[in-house]
């Protein structure tokens, strides 16, 4: 077999094929379809109910900031809400399956009526119709009839997929879903848009891979001879520049950071001022990630170079809200780790602010500012993973 076919992209191939090899040799009969429809009826409401029970579970119990929402989630037992925010897992693993379920079934029960009351009866005139074709037209037409299940098994398969890379796929599965062009593209027009938001579609673009870490040993210093030999310094470089280097300030940064503070009190209310800021003033750059990604360091990284230009990576976001917070008189963090952007696990970089009015840190995605709520938000868990302090001021 050939070694540079991606298994991901051969599995999703061959899940599509399957229905339609199948439809080919059994060929045209209206037992077949009538078979074929209950089947596709089943795996048509499963995506619905899939796509359905995701979003809502995902609104109500992860995302229930504003509306109808917030109001549900209120109205849900303390000791449950409890349970669930400490276990944020349990929301995928019991509470959507169980809407998957509910929802199947309603949905399943309306198309079987719709089935049997309009479709059932024409499918013998259409079978009268073809009796008289050739073997080859029928074979293409049971192909032809296969083809919404083919869609159906892709759909299901990207999406278990989908859910698996979430909760800890494995770095080689991870390698591998990354690299399938077909589960990328399903995960970008119709899974991320549809189970998180039409803005979120952007977070495939907005990391990418695009954050790199090389640590060098510095050049020892010139010693005596007869004396031991000194070791020179272990110096990490993020993106090309030191952390010192990229956490810099300057006059302009420091006097914005105050300006738009200036009218709040509250460290968590200050923490969010700059989210805010941050998110809706600079820009992802991707012309930049795509150096990085190609290990092309010639760019310049940081909160100044981002603050002038008003675009930066992971890196460069998270460094820019060290400067601003710090400006604040704010312990900050920046925080290495991996970041799930919809389609796979991928190297990233956000911030945590120490909040002393309640005495504990906060985690804080400016890079994810466009793809939903990322300031102390219950579902950074489920998209960030392996948090490592790289400073903290």
């Amino acid at each position: 077999m050939n070694k540079n076919i991606n298994p991901v992209t051969l599995v999703l191939a061959l899940v599509f094929l399957y229905p339609l090899l199948k439809g080919f040799l059994l060929k045209f009969s209206s037992s077949n379809l009538k078979a074929g429809i209950d089947e596709i009826n089943r795996n048509v409401s499963f995506v619905i109910s899939l796509v359905l029970g995701i979003y809502y579970g995902k609104k109500i119990f992860l995302q229930h900031e504003t509306g109808i929402y917030k109001q549900i989630y209120k109205i849900i037992p303390d000791s449950v809400v409890q349970y669930i925010e400490s276990n944020s897992f349990i929301v995928y693993a019991v509470v959507i399956p169980i809407l998957i379920f509910i929802v199947y079934r309603i949905i399943k029960l309306i198309f079987d009526l719709i089935s049997y009351a309009t479709l059932y009866p024409v499918l013998d005139g259409v079978e009268k119709f073809l009796s008289s074709k050739s073997n080859f037209f029928k074979r293409m037409a049971g192909m032809f009839v296969q083809f919404p299940k083919a869609v159906c098994y892709v759909l299901i398969v990207t999406f278990i997929l989908n859910i698996m890379s979430i909760f800890g796929a494995s770095d080689k599965l991870n390698e591998h879903l990354e690299g399938s062009k077909p589960y990328n593209t399903i995960c970008k027009e119709i899974v991320i848009p549809i189970t998180d938001s039409k803005i979120a579609k952007k977070l495939p673009g907005i990391i990418n891979n695009s954050f790199r870490i090389v640590i060098k040993e510095s050049e020892p210093k010139e010693t005596i001879p007869g004396k031991n030999v000194s070791k020179g310094r272990t110096i990490v470089y993020y993106n090309g520049v030191t952390l010192d280097q990229g956490i810099k300030s300057n006059a302009e940064i420091d006097k914005t950071a105050r300006e738009i503070t200036a009218k709040e009190s509250d460290t968590k209310g200050k923490a969010k001022i700059i989210y805010n800021w941050i998110g809706s003033n600079i820009s992802y750059d991707h012309d930049k990630a795509n150096k990085v990604l190609n290990n092309n360091f010639n760019v310049e990284s940081g909160a100044i170079p981002t603050f002038n230009t008003g675009k930066g990576i992971c890196f460069d976001y998270s460094c820019l809200y060290v400067a601003m917070a710090r400006a604040n008189h704010m312990k900050v963090r920046l925080i290495t780790g991996e970041g799930f952007n919809g389609v796979s696990w991928v190297s990233h970089a956000w911030n945590q602010v120490y909040i002393p009015e309640e005495g504990k840190w906060i985690n804080i995605d400016t890079t994810f500012y466009k793809g939903g709520n990322y300031f102390n938000s219950k579902r950074f868990e489920l998209d960030h993973r392996g948090s490592q302090i790289a400073g903290e001021w």
